[in-house]
């Protein structure tokens, strides 16, 4: 079990963002997930808002071995480019970039000339797009006439080794588990840690691994859980800072959520963060610290340090 953190919503500074993925990396984390291709200018006006790749590649060159996530947007990348962008990064620093990719949006996006397109076409996009860097990180020269995807003999180099560089794609829905069964290496559950919603997402993925031949169970799970170790609990304001930080989880009922929130001292945050991992198959537990200060989010880091249950 590789225990990973995320730090999210743009809440760091650069110098901050630094200094928390290096202690993560001496406390014995195996990942940071940043925030990765965002268009937040139009929300964030009071804050910096850092590129996601930039800083994926300046946090991996100043780490030894811990592995860097941000979130891969389809409607930020030419497929071509993405694919030869992290060939270059894997060539650079093999084995250190976790990539992440989904088909999120913000409705922001066309204020920067992105286009706004229906979750269907925007997972459409995903397939094709994720084809197309297969190929080219095999070295193959690439030709696809695809609805999104449109390439005339394209060729990456560097190659990246089969199998060396998973792909991680964040998925719930029906038609976007599709595309994790078709590409996936491992499945980032975009659900709150809930038995029942993530079996019902399991059986779905399962199904389309049938349709496609592929053995479901080959591929790894990452999942993000919301920990706060505080000595005082407050349910109502953890709920409230919940749906703050995750609007995207607007229909799961207050109850579901307060399921799912870990938080008290450290020795119960381990114990449930253990739990939920071993209930949920997760090789890739992600403890969510996004949002928070960076003096709160620092003393988590060292109370949950890997040991004992994700040795």
């Amino acid at each position: 079990m590789k225990l990973g953190i995320a730090l999210g919503w743009h809440t760091f500074a650069w110098e901050e963002l630094l200094d928390l993925v290096q202690r993560a990396e001496a406390l014995g984390y195996a990942a940071a997930y940043v925030d990765g291709d965002v268009s937040m200018l139009g929300v964030r006006e009071e804050t910096e808002v850092l590129d996601g790749w930039t800083v994926t590649e300046a946090l991996i060159l100043r780490t030894q071995r811990i592995q860097i996530g941000s979130i891969r947007l389809v409607q930020h990348w030419n497929a071509a480019h993405l694919a030869q962008a992290v060939a270059t990064l894997e060539r650079i620093a093999p084995g250190r970039l976790r990539f992440f990719v989904s088909i999120g949006d913000r409705p922001e996006d066309p204020r920067f000339g992105l286009p706004r397109l229906p979750a269907s076409a925007r997972i459409r996009w995903l397939d094709e797009t994720l084809a197309a860097v297969r190929g080219l990180w095999r070295g193959e020269s690439v030709s696809m006439a695809g609805e999104f995807v449109q390439l005339d003999a394209a060729r990456v180099r560097p190659v990246v080794g089969e199998g060396t560089l998973p792909i991680e794609i964040g998925a719930k829905g029906d038609r976007l588990l599709g595309v994790v069964a078709r590409h996936a290496d491992i499945w980032n559950i975009n659900l709150p840690p809930i038995p029942e919603r993530v079996a019902r997402a399991e059986n779905v993925l399962r199904s389309a691994c049938d349709a496609c031949g592929r053995d479901a169970d080959r591929i790894s799970r990452s999942l993000w859980i919301f920990a706060r170790v505080q000595k005082a609990v407050d349910p109502a304001a953890l709920l409230a800072e919940f749906r703050r930080l995750s609007p995207w989880f607007r229909d799961v009922p207050d109850a579901e959520i307060e399921r799912s929130i870990v938080a008290g001292d450290a020795a119960h945050c381990r114990t449930r963060l253990a739990e939920m991992a071993d209930a949920l198959r997760l090789e890739h537990p992600v403890i969510d610290l996004s949002g928070m200060r960076h003096a709160e989010a620092l003393e988590t880091l060292e109370a949950l340090a890997p040991g004992g249950e994700f040795n």
